[in-house]
């Protein structure tokens, strides 16, 4: 059932951060530099959204899933990447201009730069050769950028982001690295592990500093223009579920890092996970946001995060914008692992996702599911749990949420004139337990690759565990790190631990996707940025079977976010039903919704086309973590 908490006045909680004038083009997966994810037009409203129809439809011919690409609209042109290829449509009619022939792609599409003092505009994206420089008139390769029109190597999940003539990139062995836009050559490279000399080093405590692997990078950077910082968010160190080779709170990893984008050099952090076991990683990119908080403007960035936490920070000093506090949180005894004593959470808001579960709340939504959760609660002898319990050997545990969150790489969408921050999450556990395993077994994790290596870019940052630093004028705060206690043992001979789930995988019924705690199982969430309270809360998607038989809308699994316009709408797919909805952004009421190919595990975009009409487009591929049908479609909408 909806939940409206609070009416959100108009205009009072923030000040707009994009044009004065309604802008026609959508210029990057986020809309803007900010990844605000607002559009000014509102020539479709929570009045007329109704009469949305499909304008067109455009099939690439590769169904294979994960086409997750952001959409962006120049001028009446559509630019996006598919496994199979970069794509110009006609935004109008989807009809196709060119393709750029290639595989590889980066799952979540390009980036648009507009040129600059007389060099005309370039798609930069991955491709099998690297990061291409296309130009976006014809589809060809432009071979005066880098080495024949690629900087090789180069490998992203994610889109570069630009800042006038840099372009930065996620580098590969825990480095983020920028380039010149014009010629492809090297501006500066940052460190995402901590090098010797950094006073951050001392948070890889005993020898781990001197071990394979560090922070890597997946998800979405941001940008503030006015200020020329660029904001990160690393992921975590090595295997997903147990950090023996590196003890300590392995700065930079699962922070927020703001980076003076011209020279690399590091301006705050914050960690948001103290040594991560849980695969926390950090992937939305934050959404830069005014708020209006006590009688003053306060130049903020919001970022949802796994844990289903939103933090919410003073984007020019790293400061929490509504406090934050240390909280002491359960301790590892699983052999040769080491965990933090405290994580950080924000005093508001309250974590928008399920962080725990008691046996009192498995679901009972059919009798067929609480036996299904009895069951297993019971077999496996789970206990009660509450936010970061650590894994144990030989025990089972459930964690709440999983890997795929609570919030995941979609972020936030910031609707200006509401002053609201509004985001989905995904409320499902995991659950199982540590094995030793024969080296080569078992998930190793490492996505952060070998130990960084070239220029420093982090030179000078906050002191050991995030207190605040001197040298580059680093900011940032986080727990004392402790010695090291009995059970650790020294990083060379760490064993080789891997998380094993006896039985379905997540903590759901996974015949039917059903979660084991009681619904919404998913939701849409807005956020009143000027007190940190949440507006309202809605489920969001629901099983007809469930529907049929009398069960409220219980939310689903989903992956994937939305955008949010002026005209009071919120358009989101990302739910496993394959729906395609609208929903009234001033009080979480849906509007609309229209079935899709399959589900978009994507973030739509919308944009003026040039024949004076609003259209809605979303990726429709299904597929990913949560195994959706697939399909290959892109759907664009428009009313009637």
């Amino acid at each position: 059932m909806r939940r409206v908490l609070t009416i959100v006045a108009a205009g009072l909680a923030v000040l707009t951060m994009g044009p004065a004038a309604a802008q026609n083009n959508w210029t990057g997966f986020g809309q803007d530099p900010g990844a605000t994810k607002f559009s000014t037009l509102n020539q479709i409203n929570a009045d007329n959204v109704k009469n949305l129809e499909v304008a067109w439809t455009f099939h690439t011919g590769d169904d294979s899933g994960f086409f997750e690409s952001g959409l962006l609209v120049i001028d009446g042109v559509m630019y996006f990447t598919a496994p199979n290829g970069v794509y110009a449509l006609d935004a109008a009619t989807g009809k196709q201009i060119w393709k750029y022939e290639t595989t590889g792609t980066a799952r979540r599409g390009p980036v648009y730069w507009p040129g600059s003092n007389g060099v005309g505009p370039r798609i930069f994206t991955q491709t099998d050769g690297g990061m291409a420089a296309i130009d976006p008139k014809d589809g060809k390769l432009i071979t005066g950028f880098g080495d024949k029109g690629f900087v090789a190597g180069l490998r992203m999940s994610s889109p570069p982001v630009y800042y006038k003539n840099i372009v930065v990139t996620q580098g590969g062995n825990s480095t983020v690295k920028a380039w010149d836009a014009v010629t492809g050559e090297a501006r500066w490279v940052f460190n995402l592990k901590a090098q010797p000399g950094d006073p951050a080093a001392d948070t890889w405590l005993g020898d781990s500093l001197k071990s394979a692997g560090g922070p890597g990078l997946w998800g979405y950077f941001s940008v503030d223009e006015q200020r020329g910082l660029l904001y990160i968010p690393a992921e975590k160190v090595g295997n997903d579920y147990y950090g023996g080779p590196h003890h300590g709170n392995n700065l930079y990893s699962d922070c927020i890092i703001a980076v003076d984008i011209n020279t690399g050099k590091i301006k705050w952090y914050q960690q948001l996970v103290h040594h991560d076991i849980w695969d926390y990683d950090l992937a939305a990119a934050p959404a830069l946001i005014d708020i209006r908080r006590d009688g003053r403007v306060i130049p903020a960035l919001s970022m949802i995060t796994k844990m289903g936490i939103m933090f919410v920070f003073n984007r020019e000093t790293g400061e929490p914008v509504y406090g934050m506090e240390e909280r002491k949180v359960p301790q590892t005894t699983a052999k040769g692992e080491w965990t933090s004593p405290t994580q950080p959470f924000p005093l508001k808001p309250e974590p928008l996702a399920r962080m725990s579960i008691k046996k009192s709340e498995l679901a009972k939504v059919t009798p067929e599911l609480e036996k299904h959760c009895l069951g297993l609660w019971e077999k496996y002898n789970l206990s009660d749990t509450v936010p970061y319990n650590p894994w144990q050997e030989k025990q089972d545990i459930v964690v709440f949420p999983g890997a795929v969150g609570g919030g995941n790489w979609q972020g936030v969408m910031i609707n200006q004139p509401l002053g609201l921050m509004i985001t989905n999450v995904h409320n499902n556990g995991q659950w199982g337990h540590l094995e030793e395993r024969q080296p080569g077994q078992g998930r190793g994790g490492g996505r952060g690759g070998a130990a960084a290596a070239g220029a420093a870019g982090a030179a000078g940052a906050a002191a050991a565990g995030g207190r605040a630093g001197a040298a580059a004028g680093g900011r940032g705060r986080g727990a004392e790190p402790p010695d090291l206690p009995e059970n650790v043992v020294a990083p060379g001979s760490s064993p080789n631990m891997s998380k094993v789930t006896p039985e379905g995988g997540r903590f759901w019924d996974a015949a039917n996707k059903y979660s084991c705690a009681q619904p919404p199982w998913g939701e849409l969430i807005a956020v009143n940025s000027s007190t940190g309270d949440i507006a309202w809360r809605i489920p969001l998607g629901e099983f007809p079977e469930l529907t049929a038989k009398g069960v409220p809308v219980t939310g689903q699994p989903m992956l994937g976010g939305g955008i949010t316009t002026a005209g009071n709408l919120v358009f989101i797919g990302a739910t496993i039903d394959g729906y395609f909805r609208a929903i009234d952004a001033r009080n979480g009421k849906e509007l609309w919704k229209d079935k899709l190919p399959a589900p978009a595990h994507s973030i739509p975009s919308t944009y003026m086309g040039k024949d004076g009409k609003q259209y809605v487009a979303v990726p429709a591929g299904g597929g990913g973590f949560l195994r959706s049908p697939t399909s290959d479609a892109v759907v664009a909408y428009r009313l009637k």
